[in-house]
Order: C-alpha cells, then sequence, then structure tokens
C-alpha cells in the first residue's frame, strides 16, 4: 500500500510544482513506483515541468468523474519506468472534483503505487483540502520571506484539523522545504534566517533548495532537475531530500556555505 505525500504550499510560485517534479523523480530513481498528481485544476502545469503536455488525453477530472478509467489517463515518463503522471484539466474548475471520487481514485493510486505524490495548488480553498485529505506526508514549501512563511503557518494548521488523519486523531507527518535560498541575501538581512522560519514553523527541516537558474532551465527543457542536471545544486538538495524522506539521516548542507554543514544549529529538527 502506498504512502500518500502532499506537497503544499500557502503561497503560489514558492517551487511547489517544481518540487513535486523533482521528489517524485528522486524517489523514482531509488526504484520506488511513484505517481505525481497534478491537483492543480485549470492551472495545469505538472505536466510541462514533466515533458508530457503532448501526451494528455484524459486527466484527473475525467477519472474522477468516471469519464475514463485511470489506467487510461496514467502517463508514464520516458526516462524512468517507474515514474507516473496523473495529469490535471486545464479547461474545468476545481468544483468538478468530488470528493467521493477523489477518495476513490486515491485508493486506486494507493494500490499500484508505492509513493502518490500530490500537487496541491496553492492557498486553502477546496482543491487543495482535497489534494492533502488523504495525506500520510506532507512537506510544505516555502520561500524565506515572511509572507510565504505566514501561509505555511496556516497550511500546517490544516494538516492538523482537515485532513483523514485528523479526524481520526492521528497526525500527518509534516516537513518543511525551504525554496530559493540565497545565503548571501540571507547573510545581509534581505530575508529570513532558517533558524527564524524554523523557530515559527516548529516542523523538521527535509531540505534547503537554492535559489538557481538550473531549476528554471530545468523546467524549460520540460524534465525534473533531478533528471536534467543531477550533478548541480538544486538537484543534489532534492535528493539529499529524498533520503531524508526514505528515513536517511544526513546534515543539513547549506547551500553557498563552505563549511556545508547545518547540524549543529538544526540536528535535532532535521527531517
Amino acid at each position: 500500500m502506498a504512502k500518500v505525500l502532499v506537497v503544499t504550499s500557502g503561497k503560489g510560485g514558492v517551487g511547489k510544482t517544481t518540487s513535486t517534479a523533482a521528489l517524485g523523480a528522486g524517489l523514482a530513481q531509488t526504484g520506488k513506483k511513484v505517481v505525481v498528481v497534478d491537483f492543480d485544476v485549470g492551472l495545469r502545469n505538472l505536466d510541462l515541468i514533466m515533458g508530457a503536455e503532448r501526451r494528455v488525453v484524459y486527466d484527473l477530472i475525467n477519472v474522477v468523474q468516471g469519464d475514463a478509467k485511470l489506467s487510461q489517463a496514467l502517463i508514464r515518463d520516458k526516462r524512468l519506468e517507474t515514474l507516473t503522471l496523473l495529469p490535471a484539466s486545464q479547461t474545468r474548475d476545481k468544483d468538478a472534483l468530488s470528493s467521493e471520487g477523489v477518495a476513490r481514485v486515491m485508493e486506486e493510486l494507493r494500490e499500484k503505487f508505492d509513493w502518490v505524490i500530490c500537487d496541491s495548488p496553492a492557498g486553502i480553498e477546496r482543491g487543495a483540502q482535497l489534494a492533502m485529505y488523504h495525506a500520510d506526508t506532507a512537506v510544505v514549501v516555502t520561500n524565506p520571506e515572511i509572507s510565504s512563511v505566514r501561509d505555511s503557518d496556516r497550511i500546517i494548521g490544516l494538516l492538523d484539523s482537515k485532513t483523514a488523519r485528523a479526524e481520526k486523531g492521528d497526525r500527518v507527518d509534516k516537513h518543511l522545504l525551504l525554496t530559493r535560498y540565497d545565503p548571501a541575501r540571507a547573510k545581509r538581512g534581505e530575508m529570513l534566517k532558517t533558524e527564524d522560519i524554523l523557530e515559527i514553523l516548529s516542523i523538521p527541516l527535509l531540505g534547503i533548495i537554492p535559489e538557481s537558474q538550473d531549476v528554471l532551465r530545468a523546467s524549460n527543457l520540460g524534465a525534473p532537475v533531478t533528471l536534467a542536471d543531477p550533478a548541480c545544486p538544486p538537484a543534489r538538495a532534492y535528493t539529499d531530500a529524498v533520503r531524508r524522506l526514505l528515513g536517511e539521516k544526513l546534515a543539513m548542507a547549506v547551500p553557498g556555505d563552505k563549511k556545508g554543514l547545518f547540524n549543529k544549529l538544526f540536528g535535532r529538527r532535521v527531517a
């Protein structure tokens, strides 16, 4: 039975879809059977980053509404046979997603894969709540700016109250992924320091993804950055995040920090 992971954020533009693709590809590279599911109905982008936009015939809405079988909508990645995409609709509204239909699709996906990774729309509206409802684990993506962190705090509250696990008195495992981090700007006080973000959100740190043109370049190529350029700093950071998701204990590397270690300050908080 698969583990369901939701990649979520309170604020748009933080790198959530990029992170979904990178984490999904990273997990698939370890031999896990992975499906990435685009819940951002109406603003479909995950298929672009996965390089599968021309292969979309049926989508999540078609499957939820019974117009297509799940097997008809799933798109297997050309580079990794253990990686699969379930795209969103670009022409429908989020109201077309029903709770019952989503539950049925998630149950089918759990039976077919090791990991089901849900790319949630930003914010707290219905689409985001449906994406997180079935989650066992959540990756909360935030930028080192106060508005992004504040919105992430709200998302953490929803994960603790509006999920199937919360209804049973259990908790969703939560991890923080800090994206677009620039150590030089942080040193100058132009963005929040990592320790301040951890103090506010109080969830384990999964990884720090540096600000880099490599991410944009990979997206334009239609490939997760972990596949487009595995040696670049963001790809290495995502790969380490995947290893932590799988239970490894790794020191936290700070992009641009010559010492390269963060565990003296944050060892107890590393995911």
